[in-house]
């Protein structure tokens, strides 16, 4: 009984379909049918004009979203939990050819207005010192949390202030909008970017980076060339994407997905270290407790001393997220 990621879960059948249906002769690259008409199909929902340009990873769709917005000798403020700081290897340093992460502070790996400010107000050195020139937060945050319309629009207008890029980390986006009950336009609010996660949602293996501004879609393009991330059957990336968005399966991915989640939320009760808001939890267990679910057949990762993680996917079996919610009852 698998809660270690929703990265384990299952491919939705309905991609494979449209990746056989996608097996017939087509121009290559980024010139198919199915790629060309990603920008209106992502233009419709957003109800704003974008560009979208799949690429095969998270990592890969987070830097090169950024890279269209900070020079190698600029920075990019984020959470110092946040993806791009502990779980990319130092990727942005790479794509961004050298370009720094200023790390700021915040609850449940949110960032604020203040916390931005925080790192804002310290740099007063000119030349000496890294120039700020995006921002970059996570739609749900690392720690399962999601930014309200409200809360986006505040840092959206910080970053007009300042004259900075706002990025959405939204590898799990389509959780925090089913959760926030908003409409994709609302989950992103003022972003200039937003690198749209499908693969923990379902997919198989095609993440989408949604330029607002899609003046810089051309700059992109070449970025995604040198990185290594123009496939030559671009597709069936493209068709993955089409596939999730067809009568929005990937809105009904994300509520199985936090539907899975809540079961087990409401027995892990005062156990939960962050509010249950979408498909990831964060659970106080001891060590001998941990050894008790682990005999009885639940594999979960380790947080840290006091945590675990549980994540539940759009395949979660309900029977398995019971077993699990009476399990942590019983200890």
């Amino acid at each position: 009984m698998q809660f270690l990621s929703d990265n384990a879960a299952p491919v939705h059948p309905r991609l494979w379909d449209a990746m056989r249906a996608a097996d017939s002769a087509d121009t290559p690259y980024d010139t198919d049918a199915l790629s060309r008409e990603l920008d209106a199909r992502f233009t419709a929902m957003f109800g704003r004009e974008c560009a979208a340009l799949w690429v095969a990873t998270g990592t890969a769709a987070n830097c090169l979203a950024l890279a269209t917005m900070v020079d190698p000798h600029g920075g990019v403020v984020c959470h110092e939990e946040a993806h791009v700081e502990m779980d990319e290897c130092g990727a942005p340093g790479f794509y961004l050819h050298g370009a720094k992460l200023l790390l700021a502070s915040g609850e449940g790996a949110k960032l604020t207005p203040e916390t931005i400010g925080d790192v804002l107000s310290g740099i007063t050195r000119g030349v000496h010192q890294v120039p700020a020139q995006a921002i970059s937060i996570t739609q749900a945050s690392e720690y399962g949390l999601c930014y309200r319309p409200e809360e986006l629009a505040a840092i959206g207008a910080l970053a007009r202030e300042h004259g900075l890029g706002l990025h959405i980390d939204g590898a799990r986006f389509g959780n925090a909008a089913a959760h926030l009950g908003v409409s994709p336009a609302e989950a992103a609010g003022p972003a200039d970017a937003l690198s749209f996660g499908f693969v923990k949602n379902g997919g198989m293996g095609a993440e989408a980076v949604i330029l607002f501004d899609t003046e810089k879609a051309e700059m992109l393009r070449f970025r995604r060339k040198r990185a290594g991330h123009l496939q030559s059957k671009g597709r069936f990336l493209a068709a993955q994407i089409h596939a999730m968005l067809d009568d929005d399966l990937w809105l009904e991915n994300a509520r199985a997905a936090n539907a899975a989640a809540a079961i087990i939320a409401d027995a892990a009760g005062d156990r939960l270290i962050h509010p249950a808001q979408i498909n990831e939890l964060f659970v106080a267990m001891n060590a001998d407790e941990r050894a008790a679910l682990r005999a009885q057949g639940f594999s979960f990762y380790d947080w840290d001393d006091s945590s675990i993680r549980l994540v539940t996917s759009w395949a979660t079996d309900h029977d398995h997220a019971d077993a699990l919610s009476k399990a942590i009852a019983s200890l």
